[in-house]
């Protein structure tokens, strides 16, 4: 049932009422977050929250996956370094382990490999190196 209160259109879904004033976490989680209270400043977590976000990106096109499973992976990531530090989770594992569930949130499930290839491309291009292609003892 959709109510129109105070300006605000809410709807009311069971015990659940949705308006534009609740927000998902509160600005005391977002501002203190575990990485903070490891040492990291704002501004390096910010920059790093960046690169991983960008990371997921460039994967997800290189994999053709749709807008909507990067924009997935990219909450999970941002979510998961709410309740876990920057320190002691690298961002590089994390970007590649959103990208996967995403995909298979979305319906567009890629395999393990092919995930991991695209970030071991992504790393070469990026250090500009020239290695051979990972052997995978499978």
């Amino acid at each position: 049932m959709a109510v129109f209160v105070c300006g605000q259109h809410r709807t009311d879904y069971g015990h659940i009422l949705l308006t534009s004033d609740n927000i998902l976490h509160p600005p005391e989680k977002v501002t203190n977050t575990p990485s903070r209270g490891d040492g990291i400043t704002a501004e390096d977590e910010r920059d790093i929250k960046i690169v991983g976000c960008e990371l997921i990106q460039s994967s997800g096109l290189l994999l053709k996956l749709p807008q909507v499973a990067m924009a997935t992976a990219q909450i999970i990531f941002h979510r998961f370094y709410l309740v876990k530090s920057l320190v002691n989770h690298n961002y590089e594992h994390l970007a590649m382990a959103a990208i996967f569930l995403a995909a298979k949130i979305e319906e567009h499930p890629r395999r393990v490999r092919d995930v991991i290839n695209c970030f071991h491309h992504i790393r070469q291009v990026k250090g500009k190196k020239n290695h051979n292609a990972i052997r995978f003892y499978w």
